[in-house]
């Protein structure tokens, strides 16, 4: 579990699936993905973060406002699918509930599970990416000292006629970050 001083990023319990299927129904938030999820495909992939956690200690946490709110959305590390061009690499991503966004949370959780990656993981780099039309999210790897790779990809799961297939890649170094 990681603190910060407004939140916690914690392993996933079955009590998150309900406001994860809810998060990930919602058109706002999943705006820059190819389509919302069903209850049932939320559900599987929360028990896969689960079971990712489990197995390494670390992952895409359950992202909380202490003695507030029990689940607020996510924010962490994942090894994504050898497919992508730039893999083997460690990315950061995030998903917040639309009544948390533009309160600084992803920045402040993300900030927190990059000092776990380059502080405990020790690892050398970390990747994020999105959809080239998420302005959002690029927002949020800006503030976190993540630079434009100009490595523009087509994402390997996402069909290329797809408007949301062409994804920016943004990386930080170890260095970087612990020079920030």
């Amino acid at each position: 579990m990681l603190t910060t001083k407004r939140l916690r990023l914690r392993q996933w319990t079955e009590d998150d699936f309900e406001p994860f299927a809810d998060m990930c129904s919602d058109e706002d938030v999943m705006a820059f993905f190819p389509k919302c999820l069903s209850r049932e495909e939320s559900f599987a992939m929360g028990r896969r973060v689960m079971t990712l956690i489990d197995q390494r200690g670390w992952g895409f946490w359950a992202l909380e406002i202490p003695e507030q709110t029990a689940f607020i959305g996510f924010t962490g590390l994942h090894i994504p699918t050898d497919k992508m061009p730039f893999s083997p690499c460690v990315e950061i991503g995030w998903r917040l509930a639309k009544p948390y966004w533009g309160k600084g949370f992803a920045t402040e959780a993300a900030t927190a599970a990059l000092n776990y990656a380059f502080n405990t993981l020790e690892l050398k780099d970390v990747v994020s990416f999105t959809t080239v039309s998420n302005k959002r999210s690029q927002a949020v790897m800006r503030r976190l000292g993540m630079r434009d790779t100009q490595r523009n990809f087509m994402h390997p799961d996402i069909d290329l006629l797809h408007p949301q297939c062409e994804h920016v890649l943004y990386a930080i170094s170890q260095s970087t970050w612990k020079s920030l």
